[in-house]
């Protein structure tokens, strides 16, 4: 199964360069480009609303992080209900395209934005972002990253952030669950 992955990877690795025009490095690629003496990076970006064949991948200039913001280097990204929407235009002021879609992504912090606390380059964490997670690199303001614990992987922290948020509002928000409350869950087939 591992195996597998590796091959898939290296597969859309082959793709992604054979689009952007040159052969296929040795051994793959990652990290980051140069155009001139611009850093550049991938990303998937959707040129119109609609269905699969809106998204390319394709290359951005790198972000670099401002005031108390991190940049991450991107090892997995959700994906959503609300991701399939914002790529159909269906959703209330929808964004202008062309985009680079997702909310929420895990990583490694690359570089900190200044009067960034609590946080080093190196450290593992998850972030809400709005749009750009579909990248290899995204900053992000410090109050929307937390640390990954230790036992979580990157892909099951890129899909917590959305899933926690909705599940605690419906709890304390909607159905206005409080302490010395319960409930049950009856699921029937």
């Amino acid at each position: 199964m591992a195996k597998e992955g590796v091959e898939k990877a290296e597969e859309t690795e082959q793709m992604i360069e054979k689009e952007a025009g040159k052969e296929p490095a040795e051994g793959g690629g990652g990290g980051s480009h140069r155009l001139g003496d611009a850093q550049e990076m991938r990303a998937v970006v959707l040129a119109g609303f609609g269905g699969l064949n809106k998204l390319r991948v394709t290359r951005k200039a790198m972000p670099e992080p401002q005031d108390g913001e991190l940049k991450i280097r991107v090892k997995a990204c959700g994906l959503n209900f609300i991701d399939l929407m914002v790529r159909q235009g269906n959703i209330d002021n929808p964004p202008k395209t062309p985009l680079v879609p997702g909310f929420e992504c895990s990583g490694i912090v690359e570089a900190l934005g200044d009067s960034v606390k609590g946080y080093e380059i190196g450290d593992r964490v998850m972030a809400f972002v709005n749009y750009n997670a579909w990248a290899e690199v995204v900053c992000t303001p410090v109050e929307f990253v937390y640390k990954i614990p230790d036992d979580m992987s990157f892909s099951e922290a890129a899909a917590f952030p959305m899933n926690f948020v909705t599940a605690y509002m419906m709890l304390f928000e909607v159905a206005n669950l409080r302490e010395g409350m319960s409930f049950f869950l009856t699921l029937s087939s």
